[in-house]
């Protein structure tokens, strides 16, 4: 068994509440925090807020974008349920 070392005995990852999560502000002892989606932390309402719209803006193209792609899926389905079957008896000498 092999282990990887990082150069650094005492380093330590940084906690999640240390810095607003989108301006990198750093968060005080005293200072309201403001959650989004669970552990996500934020400086301010207009942090967090600009956070939302950007997900929010993500979700849209991707669900424009996965909306279109079915749009494609159920075109070629319906172009191929539309074509003429000849059904009959075929008599071969």
């Amino acid at each position: 068994m092999s282990y990887y070392y990082a150069g650094c005995v005492d380093y330590q990852e940084p906690h999640f509440l240390d810095a607003c999560h989108l301006c990198r502000k750093p968060l005080g002892f005293n200072s309201d925090i403001f959650m989004y989606r669970g552990n996500t932390p934020f400086c301010s309402k207009e942090c967090r807020q600009e956070q939302i719209e950007i997900d929010e803006a993500k979700e849209r193209s991707w669900k424009k974008s996965s909306s279109s792609s079915s749009a494609r899926k159920s075109e070629s389905k319906n172009t191929a349920t539309n074509k003429t079957v000849r059904t009959g008896t075929v008599a071969v000498a």
